[in-house]
């Protein structure tokens, strides 16, 4: 028997196919007999693979699963084939039941077999590939590190390259931009502080007026003359106003509480010295004489303060 392992594999594939074909010829003896022979090639194989000494194949058989090397089913599938081969050969057996089952052990046994030497064959390659990477590694370093620099270097060039040529042709982009963002800034800036500015100013106006009586004036608990009076302000008193009630009764703050009084005798005065009515919150007009002529802060025409009369209380 050749000790090459691809010679061995070729013999025992060409065993199984003459096995098969012989059971199709009806030739049942020859049947069995070539599969015993071909399980003498797998056990023959395998003890010599793993330092089994060569011997009787019913001893190589039972020294094959005691290493290890089979296990127990195949060790039974390899003496029932022995069996029916002795048989074959020693009592002339030509039984097609006994001929099927040797060639259905047979069978499932080449295929672990092959799966066993397979699996031998990637370990072995997997280990040379292992032994010789790091000594292609080493080789191929430099070669690799030198690419990778390249590799990284020549984009970072071209980008530099292209940003100096930019500010060659276009020199004054760079200063129109800054100019651009600064007076955007600036602008915001000015919208900024210029909002609030209006509103203090507002308020202090507001807070300027002064609202005074312009003659003497009665404050009522209810926005009619039919509400009860509270007292009697004397022309000139300075009130504390909340609000205009309506086009005739405005709201004061009096005694802890509101009250209200006749809008028209009420006079605003502010900061400026602007005087308005309450009513209206115009200047009040200059009165007029009987003769039709103008008079202001109650001096007649011809320059005369009038006579004494008697003073009204309003409301």
């Amino acid at each position: 028997m050749p000790s090459d392992t691809m010679n061995s594999w070729a013999l025992i594939q060409q065993g199984v196919r003459d096995t098969e074909r012989l059971i199709g010829q009806k030739q049942y003896n020859l049947s069995m007999l070539k599969a015993r022979q071909t399980l003498e090639y797998m056990v023959k194989h395998l003890a010599k693979r793993n330092g089994i000494p060569d011997g009787d194949l019913m001893d190589t058989i039972d020294e094959l699963y005691r290493s290890n090397v089979i296990s127990k089913s195949t060790c039974e599938h390899y003496h029932k084939i022995r069996v029916i081969g002795n048989k074959a050969a020693h009592d002339e057996d030509n039984n097609a039941y006994n001929a099927n089952t040797a060639y259905h052990l047979l069978s499932q046994e080449i295929l672990v077999f092959s799966n066993d030497i397979s699996a031998r064959r990637r370990t072995r390659s997997q280990s040379s590939q292992v032994s010789s990477r790091p000594e292609s590694r080493k080789n191929a370093a430099p070669e690799f590190s030198a690419y990778m620099l390249l590799k990284i270097l020549i984009p970072v060039l071209a980008v530099i390259l292209i940003i100096a040529l930019i500010r060659l042709i276009h020199p004054g982009n760079k200063k129109a931009a800054v100019t651009t963002a600064a007076a955007e800034s600036t602008a915001t800036v000015t919208v900024t502080t210029a909002v609030p500015s209006t509103t203090p100013a507002a308020m202090e106006t507001t807070k300027a007026a002064v609202y005074k009586t312009t003659s003497s004036l009665n404050v009522r608990s209810a926005p009619s003359k039919d509400g009860d009076k509270l007292t009697t302000l004397a022309a000139g008193t300075v009130v504390d106003y909340v609000k205009a009630y309506n086009d005739e009764w405005a709201v004061i703050n009096y005694n802890g509480g509101q009250a209200y009084v006749a809008s028209k005798f009420l006079i605003s005065e502010t900061a400026a010295g602007t005087e308005t009515t309450a009513s209206s919150g115009q200047k009040p007009a200059a009165e007029t004489t009987a003769a039709g002529k103008k008079t202001v802060s109650g001096t007649t025409a011809a320059g005369q303060k009038p006579a004494a009369t008697t003073k009204a209380t309003h409301n």
